[in-house]
């Protein structure tokens, strides 16, 4: 009875660890690359899996978007500026045979290469671009990256650039060059201003020469606002020709 007791046991015991060998289950988001005897027989799942055990092995991959922090790279831009740039990688596994065969460690082969084409990408560019483009700059970069890891069976759905830190000298600059722009900007509008203004006087002149009469008008406007001052004197030129129809009437007579 004994050595049955035993014997039960151990028959108990190999079939649980063959189960536990044999009998897989896998999420919705995970998918087996299936090894027999070391060759590739084939990608199974989501659900129960049955494995030859000794015979067979499972590799695990998860579908899901990973999202991995780029780490501060230092980059020099097109115009000599040196500038500590970071990111986040957004990026899934679509083919999962590709993932594990192609490449040892698809993380972290996706990850130096997310640095090597950052560091490139935007030494490219200048530093006012890096700043204002980022956009654009996050475009390149996906699109070379997205290139780059197909042939592992990864595409990268999206990059973005978070920082881009410059030193202290660099700020100050900048500060100056923004100041220096928008007093560029407002010396430019006020030139603007004043052109438009002379062209004005210009037209308003040629009017009041071809009507004397509303000329004569805008004197006595200037001398009713003259009078609402507080002057007591008043020094106003008048014209010759305003007093034209008194000499003629002096002369009639």
């Amino acid at each position: 009875m004994t050595l049955d007791y035993f014997s039960y046991a151990a028959l108990a015991l190999l079939v649980i660890i063959f189960l536990t060998q044999a009998v897989r289950v896998l999420r919705e988001y995970e998918r087996g690359v299936i090894f027999t005897l070391g060759r590739f027989t084939g990608v199974k799942g989501p659900g129960l899996i049955i494995l030859i055990p000794v015979v067979q092995q499972l590799v695990k991959v998860d579908l899901r978007v990973v999202v991995q922090v780029v780490p501060p790279q230092d980059v020099i831009s097109r115009d000599n500026v040196s500038v500590k740039v970071n990111a986040v990688l957004y990026f899934r596994i679509v083919d999962a045979e590709r993932a594990i065969i192609k490449v040892s460690d698809y993380l972290a082969a996706t990850s130096q290469l997310a640095q090597t084409t950052l560091r490139s990408v935007l030494g490219k560019h200048e530093l006012d671009e890096m700043l204002a483009e980022r956009d654009r700059l996050n475009a390149d970069i996906q699109e070379i990256l997205d290139k780059q890891t197909d042939v592992w069976g990864i595409k990268v759905t999206g990059i973005e650039i978070k920082d881009v830190d410059i030193n202290e000298t660099m700020v100050r600059a900048i500060a100056k060059q923004a100041e220096a722009e928008r007093l560029r900007r407002a010396k430019v509008i006020n030139a603007m201003g004043e052109q438009q203004a002379a062209e004005k006087l210009v037209e308003a002149g040629r009017i009041l020469a071809q009507e004397p009469q509303a000329m004569q008008l805008r004197y006595f406007a200037a001398l009713h606002d003259i009078a609402g001052e507080r002057s007591s004197t008043v020094v106003f030129p008048l014209p010759m020709n305003l007093l034209d129809h008194l000499t003629r009437r002096s002369e009639a007579t």
